[in-house]
């Protein structure tokens, strides 16, 4: 459940301008998961 969250996060910062990766980074803080 929790890759889906992330994936979704992902699909949709996509177009910004900064790293979808760094939104990922900082909803895994956030939710407080590990992410490998």
């Amino acid at each position: 459940m929790l890759y889906i969250i992330l994936g979704i996060i992902q699909g949709l910062t996509e177009f910004l301008p900064v790293s979808s990766s760094g939104h990922l980074v900082l909803t895994s803080f956030i939710l407080k998961i590990q992410v490998s």
